[in-house]
C-alpha cells in the first residue's frame, strides 16, 4: 500500500512516500519565515519522484503535534485535503514518535524533546524495540527547559531532540518514521477527516498576546463591552468591521474592534 506521510511540527516540514515500509521518496522544506507556502510543492515533488499519482495513495498519515501552531495547521490542512479528495483514510500519529522513528536509533529508551518556546519543552518517552518498532511509553507533556536532562536521567532515557543537550541525539521529526509506527497506526485507526485537528499543545503566541492585551484570563472569559466607554486603542485589534483572527471557542465572542464603544457580540459557532 502507498502511504503519503507528512509532518509540520517544527519549522521544517517533512514529506515521505512509502510503499509498505519502504521509503520511496522524501522531501524537507523550511517553513519559518517563508514568503510562500512550501509544503504542498514538496508533497507534489515527492510524489513525482516516487512516480506515484494521487489516485495511487492508499492512506495519508500526518504528524499530529504538538509543535509549531502555523506549521501544524498547514500540514494538517494538506493531509485532510488529500485524504478527502482521494477518499482514503487519514491517520494521525504523535510528531514526537516521528522524531524517534525517523532517527534510526538502536533498541533502547529515549526521551523525545521539542522546544515549546517560553522556556519550556514538549517531552515524551518512547521505547525502540529490537525489531526497530517504536512504542509510546508516556505521551507528550510540557516541562521547564532546565529540567529536560534531569527528566531523562530519572527515566533512564537518552534525549533525542533538534536542540542540543548533553549526550543527546540531534534529530528532527521525519515523515519516514511512519514506517516504524505500524503497530500504533493499527491500534489508533483512522481519524474523522472532517473533525480531526492537530494537537497544538498550547495556544499560538499571537493568540496569547491578544488575550493578554484584552484581559481574558481563561477560555471561559466572557467579554462585556461597556456602552459609551472608550479605552485606548489596542494595537492588536483588526480594523473596524473585521472579525478577530483565530477566535477562542467560548459562549460569546466579540466580532468588531474591541476598543470601540459600539462593539457587538455574536454567539460562537
Amino acid at each position: 500500500m502507498i502511504t503519503l506521510a507528512l509532518d509540520g511540527s517544527t519549522y521544517a516540514g517533512d514529506v515521505a512516500v512509502l510503499d509498505g515500509t519502504n521509503v520511496v521518496a522524501e522531501a524537507s522544506v523550511a517553513m519559518k519565515g517563508a514568503d510562500q507556502e512550501r509544503l504542498m510543492p514538496a508533497v507534489a515533488a515527492a510524489l513525482d519522484r516516487a512516480n506515484v499519482r494521487v489516485a495511487d495513495i492508499g492512506r495519508v498519515v500526518c504528524g499530529a503535534g504538538p509543535g509549531s501552531f502555523t506549521s501544524l495547521r498547514i500540514a494538517g490542512g494538506i493531509a485532510k485535503g488529500i485524504a478527502s479528495g482521494r477518499g482514503c483514510p487519514l491517520y494521525a500519529v504523535p510528531s514526537m514518535l516521528l522524531l524517534i522513528g525517523g532517527a534510526e536509533l538502536r533498541a533502547g529508551r529515549y526521551l523525545a524533546a521539542i522546544d515549546a518556546l517560553r522556556g519550556e519543552f514538549y517531552v515524551a518517552l518512547y521505547d525502540v524495540a529490537p525489531d526497530r518498532g517504536v512504542v509510546e511509553v508516556e505521551p507528550a507533556r510540557l516541562v521547564a527547559a532546565d529540567v529536560v536532562e534531569r527528566t531523562a536521567n530519572e527515566l533512564s532515557a537518552r534525549i533525542v531532540s533538534p536542540s542540543a543537550f548533553t549526550d543527546s541525539v540531534t534529530a528532527s521529526p521525519r515523515a519516514r518514521g511512519v514506517a516504524r509506527a505500524n503497530e500504533l497506526l493499527d491500534a489508533l485507526g483512522p481519524v474523522d477527516v472532517g473533525r480531526w485537528e492537530p494537537s497544538y499543545g498550547r495556544l499560538a503566541e499571537a493568540q496569547v498576546r491578544w488575550e493578554s492585551a484584552h484581559r481574558f484570563a481563561s477560555s471561559e472569559s466572557t467579554p462585556t463591552p461597556t456602552p459609551g466607554a472608550r479605552e485606548p486603542t489596542c494595537s492588536l485589534c483588526p480594523p473596524a468591521g473585521r472579525a478577530f483572527p483565530m477566535p477562542r471557542p467560548r459562549p460569546w465572542r466579540p466580532v468588531r474592534r474591541c476598543c470601540w464603544p459600539t462593539a457587538t457580540m455574536a454567539r460562537a459557532s
